[in-house]
């Protein structure tokens, strides 16, 4: 019932030894620090990449290595879909990523896929992946320990941390995530909200049917499965787990524990 596979399908997710193993889903979010510590980040630096500043130009991320947007277009188009274009002096740079003249990167294990945008105003703290096509939009607070997928959203004034976004989920709009799971093409409805620390000291307990079960986890926001999606301005408690297909309606507060697929929650 709780293990990785009942929730997600990870045969195309590049991050699947996360999962490996027979433990119940929520124990990739105790060896997310591990795993993403143990990660090669490459060399993503530049002398207009300043520590906690915000970038006074553009940059261009291809083949490894950084530079100025100097002579290059720039055609911004839907990220997610692999229509980000950069050239140079007319020669097309395949799978150039882009970092927008704003952004405040703190650190430097901070991983790009290729194609990946990171808009003017997005704050990313160290250590964060992105994969292919990924889009950072305007805003975006990522606090650290965030690893996504490929053709992800983190949007407009979302909050993340601690939290794993596999292939195709987005957070569009004014949401906040911790300690979470996004399931294949999950999507968060703007204003969402998953609640990741209990009022009460102590771990963060899953009901079930047979009763609670205890996660070892003192903070634990939301695992959404595959193409979970929560409506606007939606709420979820501790320590809530929803199955594939299930629909959080707007407006409405989840209650911690697990709900099967294709559950609706009014």
């Amino acid at each position: 019932m709780f293990s990785a596979p009942s929730f997600f399908d990870l045969s195309d997710f590049a991050h699947s030894a996360l999962f490996a193993g027979s433990e119940p889903v929520w124990a990739a979010l105790n060896q997310l620090k591990d795993y993403m510590n143990r990660l090669d980040y490459g060399q993503l630096r530049h002398e207009q990449l300043r520590d906690g500043v915000p970038l006074p130009c553009p940059l261009i991320f291809h083949e490894g290595t950084l530079q100025t947007a100097e002579g290059c277009e720039i055609v911004y188009g839907d990220t997610n879909k692999g229509k980000l274009r950069v050239s140079r002096d007319g020669q097309d740079l395949p799978g150039a990523s882009v970092i927008m003249a704003g952004a405040v990167l703190m650190g430097s294990r901070i991983l790009l896929g290729k194609g990946v945008l990171i808009e003017s105003g997005a704050l990313i703290k160290e250590p964060a992946v992105f994969g292919d096509c990924t889009e950072v939009r305007q805003g975006a607070y990522v606090r650290g320990y965030c690893l996504t997928g490929r053709r992800c959203v983190i949007g407009h004034a979302t909050e993340v941390k601690h939290s794993i976004f596999l292939n195709d989920s987005k957070a569009g709009h004014f949401a906040y995530l911790g300690d979470s799971i996004l399931g294949g093409a999950a999507n968060l409805g703007a204003g969402t909200k998953f609640a990741n620390l209990r009022f009460l000291p102590g771990n963060v307990q899953i009901k079930t049917p047979s009763g609670p079960i205890d996660s070892g986890l003192r903070k634990f926001g939301a695992i959404l499965g595959d193409r979970a999606q929560t409506g606007c301005n939606s709420v979820t408690n501790p320590g809530t787990l929803l199955g594939f297909d299930s629909l959080l309606l707007p407006n409405t507060t989840a209650p911690s524990g697990y709900h099967p697929p294709r559950s609706v929650l009014r």
